[in-house]
């Protein structure tokens, strides 16, 4: 169970800091909420402890895993599907999963690829929801400002 003042990432949302823990009637069912405020799109969230686990919620990376990231940014792009559908679908997967080096293989594949071949409108609107995805953690994992966090990413690809 995570307390209030903890970083933790939300899959599909990003990251961002627990600032209460709250009981509230949704529904008619009382029950406790991470009240969790993400940073990048200045967002609040409410989550059920209860399901916490389902929806993967889970800690931010230390600062030591940052390198990790960064490399997986550099790397070669791994084969995808041609057929954009399928490889849409296996990107889902990945940013679904809520690990952060899936999401980093995601940004990676897609900003090379657009740079090569251009995205379709739904791939570009998933390649800047992992990107910021990506941002919001290595903000809260480096401590650094969402721009300078933006920066690192940009300059993977330079």
């Amino acid at each position: 169970m995570f307390k209030v003042g903890d970083k933790v990432v939300y899959p599909m949302h990003g990251a961002g800091i627990i600032e209460a823990i709250e009981e509230k009637e949704v529904l008619g069912e009382k029950k406790q909420y991470y009240i969790l405020r993400l940073p990048v799109g200045d967002m609040k969230v409410m989550i059920p402890i209860s399901n916490c686990r389902e929806v993967g919620l889970r800690e931010v990376i230390d600062r030591a895993s940052v390198p990790k990231v960064i490399s997986i940014l550099k790397g070669k792009s791994t084969a995808m599907s041609t057929n954009w559908n399928r490889r849409y679908r296996a990107n889902l997967e990945k940013m679904r999963s809520g690990d952060i080096y899936e999401v980093a293989e995601v940004v990676r594949n897609l900003a090379k690829r657009e740079k090569e071949k251009g995205l379709s409108s739904g791939e570009r609107k998933m390649l800047e929801n992992a990107r910021q995805i990506l941002i919001s953690e290595l903000a809260l994992a480096t401590e650094l400002e969402e721009e300078k966090a933006q920066s690192l990413v940009d300059s993977a690809f330079a």
